[in-house]
């Protein structure tokens, strides 16, 4: 049979495809990947500080060892070695768990695909920190959700903003990051937490508490997770990530969850990858053992680093421009007086041979055009300070 004219066009993306974009991070890291650019825009661990030698030493021995094992589908939940160390490691950290308690994933990130696969239907209502992690608000926008942000301020979400609007807006689930936030860099204090997890019991309230930057603490007390206050340990989930620790090659994360959305996550992982690298799981099962060393190393180096981006900001950003101290993590949150517009600016700056991410699509809601994140952790103190000059350039004209 001859087909006659011109051929009918493919039917069209799904509504989800065509609804949500890109990451903008991801785009600007293409734009900037030259190396003569110095890149505050990236959440990229510093690659020289990847301890190499003994990440392959852990491979040699899994390989050397128990290659069959290695290299053999898994199960679905993670191998039991590696959920066995990490639930030692969490239960240490003040949250009693089990290794059953918890589902190995292919980076946090997938983690979060999974819960908007197993909580979320079409229309559902989802809270949001205002800023938040873009790639949450990417997936929570593929799953259909209707994105609310909760107003907050320098210590997060305002418990009383967030009590009003599960009144009226009658949310599934709230998503916060509330340690070294991405892209704030701010801390919820113990007692807003509290108040989180009370909100929480009374209303009925999922909590997804994502923590991939809670053990580059530099200075300051560790608070706990909101998982483990009272009335919150059964509408709770703790993600965790190996990738600001370990490697972010390795894609390793994980999560904790009450049984039922547990298995219904496991499920839906089987569906999309049917488990996590063997290889990569038993290789950090051993590395476990000599990861808090690498981890002091990492943070001293990193807590210079962010030293170094503090003290050159005074001269680097227009005056009437303000910022934090972040007491860890990898990020520095900056606002620009009026009219800056850090969107506009940006191709103006990269030609000064520097980046940073614009605070716009970190927004659910009305975004702030005057807001930039900078990421600390990648370069060394005299690269910064070198950035820091050339941000000035830029943002001077």
């Amino acid at each position: 049979m001859t087909v006659t004219g011109a051929p009918a066009a493919p039917p069209p993306l799904a509504a989800r495809a065509r609804a949500v974009g890109g990451s903008p991070v991801r785009e600007i890291l293409a734009v900037t990947a030259r190396p003569e650019v110095i890149n505050f825009a990236g959440g990229l661990p510093a690659p020289e500080l990847f301890d190499r030698d003994g990440i392959a030493a852990a491979f040699r021995a899994v390989l050397e060892e128990e290659p069959e094992r290695a290299l053999q589908y898994s199960t679905t939940e993670g191998e039991p070695s590696l959920r066995s160390a990490l639930a030692a490691r969490i239960t240490a950290q003040g949250l009693p768990t089990g290794p059953d308690d918890l589902l190995v994933t292919t980076g946090s990130q997938q983690a979060l695909s999974l819960l908007a696969s197993a909580l979320i239907d079409p229309g559902d209502t989802i809270l949001v920190e205002s800023p938040c992690y873009l790639a949450a608000l990417q997936v929570f926008g593929l799953a259909g959700a209707r994105i609310l942000p909760v107003p907050g301020d320098a210590d997060g979400i305002d418990p009383a903003a967030l009590e009003e609007l599960i009144r009226t807006e009658r949310p599934k689930l709230l998503y916060l990051v509330p340690t070294f936030q991405n892209p704030t860099g701010r801390t919820m204090p113990a007692a807003r937490r509290a108040a989180v997890a009370d909100a929480a019991a009374r209303h009925g309230l999922w909590i997804v508490e994502d923590d991939p930057y809670g053990e580059l603490r530099y200075d300051g007390d560790r608070v706990p997770w909101i998982a483990s206050l009272p009335g919150a340990a059964d509408r709770t989930v703790l993600l965790g990530s190996f990738s600001k620790v370990m490697a972010p090659g390795l894609r390793l994360g994980w999560l904790r969850a009450p049984g039922a959305l547990r298995r219904a996550c496991a499920v839906a992982k089987q569906a999309a990858d049917l488990h996590t690298p063997t290889l990569n799981q038993l290789a950090a099962a051993r590395y476990l053992d000599v990861l808090d060393g690498h981890v002091a190393t990492v943070r001293a180096a990193y807590g210079a680093r962010r030293d170094a981006m503090l003290a050159g900001l005074a001269d680097a950003l227009p005056d009437g421009s303000t910022w934090h101290r972040p007491e860890g993590g990898m990020f520095l949150w900056a606002r620009l007086p009026e009219p800056y517009d850090t969107s506009a600016l940006l191709r103006r700056v990269v030609e000064h041979r520097v980046a940073y991410v614009p605070g716009e699509p970190f927004h659910a809601g009305e975004p702030d055009r005057a807001t930039l994140r900078l990421c600390f952790v990648t370069q060394t103190p005299e690269e910064i300070a070198e950035g820091l000059r050339r941000l000035a350039a830029g943002l001077s004209g």
